[in-house]
């Protein structure tokens, strides 16, 4: 049987949310490979709108399991908080359809305090995070001095990650005028939540491996977006794990051949959170249409997201970075009503146009987009679930994006309801 990977292409907030849930529908495990509590998906099914952050998207189905894998960073409070709510909206989380990676960091309060103090401390060029000590657990990660999941069934053995990991953070916080770890508080808090987490813990890598040599069907879910990736995003405005489609295998330990197609998940329009370079950014009516008409702001933050014009040659390198085998195209009704449309084809820098975003982050600040107009449509787009129902020129708008990303349509979403989707091709057909 197929199994697919889900990654957002452009810089997150793409709507991985409801196509993850669309095809969890049809999977048997869906896993959660990357990123933290600073991702978030907004579910909505018969009319009832779940908020996800830590959680695969598949928890909202009965008889799935839903998997943490070892490359997500693990808030336990927050997950705790997470499953309370959905509890409360009647989603119950047993550890029959919840597992967690016993080898997945854990964030501490420490890091969320790191995070949001070194923020504070920068004058320039501020990265924007989220402040939930998402990176800092990243780099403790690393650096070898995280406490993990596993950690938590064993006293002397959280007591000495603990105390290594304290050896690193009161010198941090020495130096930005905080104070220094209290560790009875630390270790009490964690011997508080260890029963809560412990349960849900297990070998995610063996159980992977076992589901896929019985043929069920495995959903890989990324968070954030391809142009926030460590090393291939717009640095240093980027996240702290890698976010494109290869991170799949490393994250929950299956290998890179059990991966059968790659689904990029890619907005008709461009948005972005927080600092960096956005190249076809609309700072005019055109952007507050998209942003109203969108309803762009952030699932976790609430922060009012950038908007602008398509952009394919961000696409077209996301797509090729990934190995992306077809995209989910959303919100194409956003574009509903507009005269006139634009889509960057290439850069200009200095004189020369280039088909690709260069590294360097002063050349990426002086790009100017070279666009190419299409023609705009009257007719609603919204809820439609067949090419049939799509004006000619939302059909245009489309097959232009296909060509100049190189990459085609395999799914179509026309509005935050599931079944508003027209499947082009079977992400999961053998």
């Amino acid at each position: 049987m197929a199994n697919v990977v889900v990654v957002g292409a452009q810089w997150g907030d793409e709507g991985k949310g409801k196509i993850v849930d669309w095809l969890s529908e049809r999977a048997d495990v869906i896993a959660r490979f990357q990123g933290g509590h600073n991702a978030g998906h907004t579910l909505v099914i018969d009319g009832e709108v779940f908020k996800l952050s830590l959680l695969p998207s598949g928890i909202v189905r009965k008889g799935k399991r839903s998997v943490i894998g070892n490359g997500v960073v693990l808030d336990p409070w927050a997950l705790i908080a997470e499953i309370d709510k959905l509890a409360a909206q009647g989603v119950e989380i047993t550890p029959e359809n919840l597992m967690i990676a016993e080898n997945a960091p854990l964030i501490l309060p420490l890091h969320g305090e790191l995070d949001r103090a070194r923020e504070a401390a920068i004058d320039v060029a501020r990265i924007g995070t989220t402040g939930r000590g998402i990176g800092p657990a990243y780099e403790d990660k690393v650096g070898r001095r995280v406490v993990r999941v596993a950690d938590l069934a064993d006293d002397e053995t959280l007591e000495r990650r603990v105390d290594r990991l304290l050896v690193h953070h009161d010198a941090l916080r020495r130096g930005l005028g905080l104070p220094e770890v209290d560790r009875a508080a630390l270790l009490a808090a964690l011997r508080e939540i260890a029963p809560k987490i412990l349960p849900f813990a297990a070998p995610v890598w063996k159980v992977l491996n076992e589901d896929r040599r019985a043929g069920k069907r495995i959903l890989f879910e990324g968070a954030q977006g391809a142009l926030l990736d460590i090393d291939f995003g717009t640095y240093p405005f980027v996240t702290s794990s890698n976010t494109t489609a290869g991170m799949a295998a490393t994250g929950s330990g299956l290998g890179p051949n059990a991966v059968d197609f790659v689904l990029g998940i890619v907005k008709a329009y461009t948005t972005r959170v927080g600092e960096g370079p956005f190249p076809t950014e609309l700072n005019d009516e055109n952007g507050k249409r998209l942003g109203e008409r969108g309803h762009e702001f952030g699932t976790v933050t609430g922060r009012q997201r950038r908007c602008g014009w398509f952009d394919a040659v961000l696409v077209r390198q996301t797509c090729a970075i990934s190995g992306v085998s077809g995209i989910a195209l959303t919100k194409l009704d956003v574009l509903d009503g507009f005269a006139t449309l634009k889509i960057c084809t290439g850069y200009d820098l200095d004189g020369e146009v280039l088909d690709y975003l260069p590294t360097a982050a002063d050349q990426q600040a002086r790009v100017t987009p070279v666009y190419e107009e299409l023609e705009g449509w009257s007719d609603s787009t919204a809820g439609a679930r067949s090419w049939a129902d799509l004006p000619a020129a939302a059909v245009k708008y489309v097959r232009r994006v296909e060509e100049l990303i190189q990459c085609p349509v395999a799914l179509l979403s026309t509005s935050p309801e599931r079944e508003d989707t027209i499947l082009v091709t079977d992400p999961f057909a053998d």
